[in-house]
């Protein structure tokens, strides 16, 4: 809620609450504004203040941002404005950069600004997902151009809809003045990373340095732990991240649905002792039925896949020693040629000495 504060000065107040800090401060961030005397070209000084001193640096470097433009060349708590516009402000810590201030109005209540329905999303690899953000601007600024992006480097942005890989994937749906909608479909695992909306007025740019939406892409896996009691085994669906919107979740046996699973949320049981149970298993989100794991034996099929494994290695075992018997015989019966070869040349060398000495 805003409150009011006679004088020139905002007061912007930071809600410092970073994991290596000693001290923790648990008050809600609040924003002073100005009177409403406050005209345009009237010089005020915004200052960025803590509920609490911060115990890991007590005289930290300040960040400010307008309109979501990072504001490099300032860097001390205070910092002097003319007011000549609707232009929105907040602030932060340097190394809390995450923990930015709420943003201030400056004069009037129409201020540029981007606010994002949600802050991180999950979605399945192969699936469709929508990134919705709401805009204002004053009512005398005419947007020219409004644009996704999630690469940004010296100020330059690239446009989703112009990105090779994203060819054919992405799609803005019709917005209005006051929201958008970036759609992205077949998903990828590349496609993971952190997506901002930015739009251009007749007078002005929005920004690129607050903070956007996080996607994470994930696929699904079956993974098997043992239950709680003997016997009994606990098959999960699982992801690298929670789905968002938490979705039904769908099991498959042998490539059938199953219709009256033992299942609690992504968790299906099984009993190990029990024939019935035994067999393929697979999963899926009701709404991508085609997006399914891959699939895990369980049971007889396993044991009967380690047989046969098992049988393979016994008969290269016995093709390697049917080797080795061949290999010995082949020798030994060179051997015994050469043995023969020998006497047989020394006999004859005997019967020619023989004749030698008879003449």
């Amino acid at each position: 809620m805003a409150l009011r504060k006679p004088g020139s000065v905002f007061v912007v107040f930071l809600l410092s609450m970073a994991a290596n800090t000693a001290t923790r401060c648990g008050q809600q961030s609040q924003v002073m504004v100005p009177p409403t005397n406050v005209v345009k070209g009237q010089e005020v000084t915004l200052t960025c203040s803590n509920t609490c001193t911060l115990s890991d640096n007590p005289n930290p470097t300040y960040i400010w941002y307008k309109n979501g433009h990072r504001l490099d060349k300032h860097i001390s708590q205070q910092y002097r404005i003319h007011i000549y516009s609707s232009d929105i402000y907040s602030c932060a810590v340097k190394g809390h950069e995450d923990l930015l201030s709420p943003a201030v109005c400056v004069h009037g209540l129409s201020c540029l600004n981007v606010t994002y329905t949600k802050r991180s999303i999950c979605a399945l690899k192969g699936s469709t997902v929508d990134i919705t953000c709401t805009y204002r601007h004053p009512s005398w600024h005419n947007v020219t151009e409004v644009s996704w992006f999630n690469k940004w480097e010296s100020g330059v942005t690239a446009d989703l809809s112009q990105d090779p890989e994203y060819a054919g994937r992405v799609k803005y749906q019709p917005t209005t003045d006051k929201d958008s909608t970036l759609r992205i479909t077949d998903l990828r695992e590349s496609d993971s990373a952190e997506y901002k909306f930015r739009f251009t007025t007749t007078a002005v740019k929005w920004g690129y340095s607050f903070p956007g939406i996080t996607l994470i892409v994930t696929d699904l896996q079956v993974k098997e732990t043992p239950g709680t009691e003997e016997g009994k085994v606990t098959l999960t669906c699982s992801t690298t991240c929670t789905l968002t919107d938490n979705p039904t979740y769908i099991w498959y046996k042998n490539g059938q649905l199953l219709t009256n699973p033992n299942t609690q949320d992504n968790y299906l049981y099984l009993d190990q002792f029990s024939s019935g149970d035994a067999g393929s298993y697979s999963c899926s989100v009701v709404g991508y039925e085609n997006l399914r794991s891959p699939v895990m034996f369980f049971g007889e099929p396993k044991s009967l896949k380690n047989a046969v494994v098992g049988i393979i290695v016994v008969i290269l075992i016995l093709i390697l020693c049917l080797f080795g018997f061949m290999w010995f015989r082949k020798k030994a019966s060179k051997s015994t040629s050469d043995t023969r070869d020998s006497r047989d040349t020394a006999e004859n060398l005997g019967q020619v000495r023989f004749l030698e000495s008879v003449d």
